[in-house]
């Protein structure tokens, strides 16, 4: 079992039976704990008085939309095509001119090229050390932080969980750092920070469209467990018996080994007016959006949590991460094409995810623009690194392997200068050619645009300091 497994929303098994069910009072204190004490929200608040005190500004309403493309995405099959090669190395799709003059991408991606004014493309992004499942390297901006070959690396903490500790949520009553995930291996947590700043995962906070692994819509829905309340536990309950706190208290400082209980002082009852108030339980409920705009987004699994990223960042989150894959293990981007493989190759395995893509990419940021929130939001959508130059690896037809030579990108928002395709690779693609991007110049500009410090530092288990950028990282000065 991962170690983030037993999360504050599901390592507490309410209903499972330990003499009594959660009917009774442990099993109350038991249920009351994964949805209110494990909120990260007490910390959050505490740390807003802190920057009130010290007068330091948090009150931008800066917030950031990380769009994960789980798996890996091809770079030369989406954001930097090479018409003029081979068909090994150039692939079965076809291109398509921009609104940049001269500048062409995958002929799938269609509305974004309309309107690639809005949208910066990075193609030089070097993503070498970056593995995936656990997939950690640019949700951190460090090199070190793959689990697979360094045993800390779990402990990293994710960009999310720096910016609920040192920007916290842009409203009281929110949590800063929110992530819909298929798997906790796909998404990157607080690491050497306390656990108050892990995601607040949403998976279980509205009805969504039931997908299969494969991508199938079941046209069944699934969640929405997370602010029901049983008959016998009423928000009068919740709300009168305050006395159950310091049982709380009690029961997890025997329980947490890991300090999470330093946060739990008189900023707790927001915490419970978070889930007994109307604040988040509104912003999560979809029915509450226009039905012309719910259309506008689609039906689509990844289309209604895209819409929720927005309506989480109009109520005040400040990170939402958006884990687009069906599948829990490697991740649906990951279009290897082995013959009998899940993921299949380019044709049959990218390509009916593009026009999904493609459409709740830019419906979100013309929606933000819309909603004249564009400029607060930065807007990134990337994977862990790019694929092989050459297809039909692994004795495939059009698949292509893992490549953390090179990889690219998309930003929008957060103010940012558009309208622009920085870096290239070599003439197929294997390498960067010019202006090479690190994870730590990723991670430097979203800690810019969350006005985050970048000398900022955390304490790891010895007690020693280490920089949020311990890896020469610095603002991508083409988009300032």
């Amino acid at each position: 079992m991962s170690q983030h497994e037993n999360h504050a929303f599901s390592g507490w098994y309410p209903r499972h039976r330990e003499g009594l069910v959660y009917l009774d009072r442990r099993g109350m204190l038991k249920v009351s704990m994964a949805g209110l004490a494990g909120l990260t929200l007490p910390g959050l608040l505490a740390e807003r008085a802190r920057a009130g005190r010290e007068k330091r500004p948090m009150n931008r309403r800066k917030s950031v939309i990380l769009l994960w493309m789980t798996g890996g995405p091809s770079h030369i099959d989406t954001w930097d095509p090479k018409p003029d090669r081979p068909y090994e190395n150039r692939g079965p799709f076809g291109v398509i001119q921009t609104k940049l003059p001269g500048a062409l991408i995958c002929e799938h991606l269609p509305k974004q090229a309309a309107m690639l004014d809005k949208f910066t493309i990075i193609r030089s992004v070097d993503a070498r050390k970056s593995d995936h499942e656990p997939n950690m390297v640019f949700q951190t901006g460090h090199r070190e932080s793959r689990p697979r070959r360094n045993s800390k690396g779990f402990m990293y903490p994710a960009i999310g969980s720096i910016v609920a500790k040192h920007h916290g949520a842009n409203r009281p009553g929110m949590p800063a750092y929110i992530a819909f995930q298929k798997h906790p291996w796909h998404i990157a947590y607080s690491g050497y920070l306390e656990k108050r700043y892990d995601p607040f995962i949403a998976n279980q906070t509205t009805k969504l469209p039931k997908y299969t692994n494969t991508g199938k819509d079941t046209g069944q829905t699934i969640g929405g467990e997370l602010f029901q309340f049983s008959e016998r536990l009423t928000l009068d309950r919740v709300n009168t018996r305050q006395q159950l706190l310091r049982q709380f208290d009690r029961m997890r400082r025997d329980l947490d080994l890991n300090g999470s209980m330093d946060a739990v002082d008189h900023y707790r009852r927001a915490a419970v007016e978070m889930v007994t108030g109307p604040q988040v339980r509104d912003a999560f409920d979809l029915s509450r959006e226009p039905d012309d705009v719910r259309a506008r987004y689609g039906n689509h699994l990844w289309c209604q949590q895209t819409l929720l990223a927005r309506r989480l960042v109009e109520a005040g989150a400040s990170f939402v991460t958006v884990d687009l894959s069906y599948h829990p293990a490697s991740g649906t981007w990951d279009n290897h094409g082995v013959p009998g493989c899940l993921y299949r190759g380019i044709s049959k395995g990218l390509g009916p995810l593009l026009p999904t893509f493609d459409h709740l990419l830019t419906t979100l940021v013309r929606d933000l623009e819309e909603r004249h929130l564009l400029d607060d939001v930065l807007v990134i959508a990337m994977g862990e690194f790019g694929r092989t130059p050459k297809i039909g690896t692994e004795n495939s037809v059009d698949g292509r392997s893992h490549w953390p030579v090179v990889m690219s990108m998309s930003l929008a928002g957060g103010g940012l200068r558009h309208g622009q395709i920085i870096g290239a690779t070599q003439r197929d693609g294997g390498d960067v050619k010019e202006r090479p991007i690190i994870p730590g110049d990723i991670a430097a500009t979203i800690y810019r645009h969350m006005e985050v410090p970048l000398d900022t530092t955390y304490t790891d288990h010895r007690g020693r300091p280490r920089y949020i950028l311990d890896d020469g990282g610095e603002p991508i000065r083409e988009l300032l």
